[in-house]
């Protein structure tokens, strides 16, 4: 019983490797035959659901032979219909930032709100608080979302009708420096500059070493009979939040009711009309510009005027216009 049982074993061994022999050259004609199809076909085609369906269910159980077997479309294509199918569709992980919290964005309303500030204050107020979580792009979107302006001047008018509405009453101030070359070596000589907004008129006080409290407070006086001589009224002095505008100077300007403004930090846009006649001044060469400039000033023999000199600049030309 055992010796038969031994022959049957053998026997079926011999008759499955010749099916399994017979199967794989039927395997490899198949293969061969979808190569040469497949190449005459596009590079892509669009499969129906019925046709997808027919695919998953040989595809279902084929294990690692898909990648070898797959031609139509990409085996982990097909890998991801069979998830699909089954219910086991993958995670896809969120893309792109988490939304704000709610009450951090209650929070930027309401500083909007009370304070009237811009996107940057309110940004730099948050990471006061510890919070981190938000961007500078989050604050500005939030205040668009809502109905706010982004920028710190909200309400009536803008900054330019500001400028429009004050122009002819409005002057800005800004001081420049210089190294000369002097009996002691290089040295910084300083000049404070004052211009018209609606004119361009600019009105430059002599050089000084040394620009201290008395110096300033008698430049203030000297710019103040300047405009009443030429008749360009000064109600508003923008400033920067340089040091040497002390209190002493800016009192000499209360005295005649001249209302001094000192601009936020980091906002050079609010003295952008001096910043730009300062700037003009050091990249252009003094003999290019049409501006009347005291000989004394061009140090071609190394001296400058001296800090009580009553020399002053009365600028026309190129600034009239800008």
């Amino acid at each position: 019983m055992a010796s038969f049982r031994n022959v049957y074993t053998s026997l079926m061994l011999v008759i499955a490797k010749s099916t399994d022999k017979e199967l794989a050259r039927q395997v490899s004609y198949l293969k061969a035959e979808n190569q040469i199809l497949r190449s005459r076909l596009p590079k892509r085609l669009s499969l129906t659901q019925r046709e997808k369906n027919r695919l998953i269910r040989f595809a279902r159980n084929l294990g690692s032979a898909l990648n070898e077997l797959a031609t139509i479309v990409h085996p982990s294509t097909i890998r991801r219909w069979i998830r699909e199918e089954s219910g086991k569709k993958k995670q896809q992980p969120k893309k792109g930032r988490p939304r704000t919290a709610a009450d951090i964005e209650k929070l930027i309303l309401k500083l909007a709100k009370d304070t009237g500030w811009g996107y940057t204050r309110i940004l730099g107020e948050l990471k006061k608080l510890g919070i981190e979580s938000v961007t500078r792009n989050t604050v500005k979107n939030i205040l668009k979302r809502n109905g706010y302006e982004t920028g710190p001047e909200r309400g009536p008018g803008t900054w330019d009708e500001f400028l429009k509405r004050h122009a002819a009453t409005m002057w800005q101030c800004d001081f420049f420096s210089k190294k000369i070359v002097s009996k002691t070596g290089l040295r910084d000589v300083f000049v404070l500059v004052f211009l018209h907004i609606e004119t361009r008129r600019v009105f430059i006080t002599p050089a000084t070493y040394k620009p201290d409290q008395e110096w300033m407070i008698e430049q203030a006086e000297e710019f103040i009979r300047h405009t009443e001589s030429e008749k360009l009224p000064c109600k508003i002095l923008m400033h920067d939040n340089d040091g040497k505008y002390s209190q002493p100077f800016l009192a000499a300007f209360t005295i005649r009711k001249i209302e001094t403004r000192r601009t936020a930090i980091r906002s050079p846009n609010t003295v952008a009309f001096v910043e730009r006649f300062v700037q003009t001044i050091r990249q252009e060469p003094f003999a290019k510009s049409t501006t009347t400039i005291p000989t004394q000033f061009i140090h071609r023999r190394g001296t400058c005027p001296p800090a009580n000199s009553t020399m002053k600049w009365h600028a026309t030309g190129p600034f009239a216009n800008n």
